[in-house]
């Protein structure tokens, strides 16, 4: 007897062939995709499971993959709008995380994530880059393990950067960010049978001294593990880098050997045609994160280029400060149409490259394709069930990609697993009180910002035209 039947579903598995199929069964046992094949096949093949699930006019799609997100500013929403990137982080950020403490964290952590979950998000990379009190990271951690996705905690982290805005609060010395890394990798790094990784992510190559920079090459390459940072996301970052450092961003990574194929970059709103052949050249991944750059007016970065020069490109949602959300859905139609738009040109983004960014380019961006990403026998059963009859938006549903990528909301995501576990059934969220959580994420919201002076943004005056 095997654990699961996914049955005569439409199942799209972004598998190398790129195959969908229809009236299809998924077999799934001891965490892993176990079987794939035609409903009739399978009922014969294995007549007793210990559940069976009917997706019968359901899709099957990947887990969504979140390759960039900072969970601790779900409780920023709405605080930082209308501002450019230096303001964003002078005027709000920057002060609000000063005062940030586990339960901030923690709670944080849990609002993003099962907003995530609830758009078909099973693995998410948090990026932790503020640190003005110890553990922090471990709330993020503690509510990664709760709700049982796969979580990559990038432990983040400045030590300069004071004359570009950069709050002397949220800064620490070298030692201690080292000694902190190295706990979190003994205590998380690939435990909960491989669903947790630690990743180094210092948060700007401005903030971050040389000295800082050469420890996160060596204590990665140490550890095994990725790295992570903000590169060219606006022109003030290479230009603040140069000052620093004496080069822009990218050409720092290079020169330091931190580019290769376990190096992220994130945004890239303003690479150059070199920056593009250089990250060819070292495999170095690329998060793209649309609504954040839309939302901060920092500008298209040329994904388009990176797909034709064969860089994994992944989706993020970036923080919920400069997206005020965490809805992967709502990420998948924004990805296609800033580009189209930019472009003038309807085919420069289509809605199976955006799946495909958001699932199996996804996982190689963060290391884990050969185990997640698409949906093969012997991958993990990291998954979830679309349902179109639970939003009229979705209905009806012609080609099931289209549907997923420009006609759904995260309503029509009805069932998630990791690891061929449920962690939400037919719409219920398993083990966790939602509306209890949602009461306390308003009270730890409100609190912060009073603590850190900006409760006034909450009431501030209407604005018809912002200046």
């Amino acid at each position: 007897m095997i654990d699961l039947l996914i049955r005569n579903g439409t199942v799209v598995t972004v598998n190398d062939k790129r195959e969908i199929l229809y009236e299809t069964t998924l077999a799934i046992d001891g965490g892993r995709i176990l079987d794939i094949g035609p409903t009739e096949v399978l009922d014969k093949r294995y007549p007793e499971a210990v559940r069976v699930v009917d997706a019968t006019g359901k899709a099957v799609f990947p887990g969504l993959i979140n390759t960039h997100n900072h969970l601790f500013q779900t409780l920023y929403k709405g605080l930082g709008d209308d501002k450019v990137l230096a303001d964003w982080l002078k005027d709000m950020t920057f002060p609000s995380s000063v005062h940030l403490t586990p339960e901030d964290c923690y709670i944080g952590g849990m609002i993003g994530t099962v907003e995530g979950i609830r758009s078909g998000v099973t693995t998410q990379l948090d990026y932790m880059y503020p640190h003005p009190a110890e553990a922090l990271s471990d709330g993020v951690i503690k509510a990664f393990r709760e709700l049982g996705v796969r979580g990559i905690l990038g432990r983040g982290y400045m030590d300069t950067g004071e004359k570009f805005g950069v709050q002397p609060g949220i800064m620490q010395d070298v030692k201690t960010i080292e000694k902190d890394i190295r706990r979190l990798a003994l205590e998380y790094h690939n435990k909960d049978d491989g669903r947790l990784k630690v990743w180094l992510a210092p948060a700007a190559v401005w903030s971050n001294s040389r000295q800082s920079l050469e420890m996160t090459r060596d204590l990665a390459r140490e550890i095994g593990t990725g790295i992570s940072i903000h590169i060219s996301e606006t022109p003030f970052d290479r230009a603040a880098s140069e000052e620093l450092h004496g080069a822009v961003d990218i050409d720092v990574m290079e020169q330091l050997g931190i580019m290769g194929p376990d190096f992220l970059m994130v945004h890239c709103v303003y690479l150059s045609p070199r920056d593009i052949r250089m990250a060819k050249l070292f495999d170095a991944k690329v998060s793209h994160n649309p609504v954040s750059n839309m939302y901060l007016s920092s500008g298209v970065p040329p994904i388009p280029a990176l797909n034709v020069a064969g860089i994994s490109v992944g989706l993020g949602t970036d923080g919920a400060g400069s997206n005020n959300s965490n809805d992967m859905i709502e990420l998948l139609k924004m990805t296609a149409l800033m580009q189209k738009v930019h472009h003038k040109d309807p085919t420069i983004m289509t809605a199976e490259k955006v799946l495909e960014m958001a699932t199996i380019e996804g996982a190689r961006a963060v290391g884990l394709d050969n185990e997640i990403g698409s949906l093969e026998p012997g991958k993990k059963a990291d998954l979830f069930l679309f349902n179109p009859s639970l939003d009229m938006k979705a209905v009806p549903m012609h080609h099931p990609v289209s549907t997923l990528v420009y006609s759904s909301s995260n309503r029509n995501v009805e069932t998630v697993l990791v690891d061929g576990r449920f962690l939400l059934d037919h719409g219920v969220l398993t083990g966790t009180d939602e509306q209890g959580l949602a009461r306390r994420g308003q009270e730890v919201a409100d609190d912060l910002s009073r603590r850190a002076g900006t409760f006034h943004l909450k009431k501030r005056a209407w604005r018809s035209l912002a200046y």
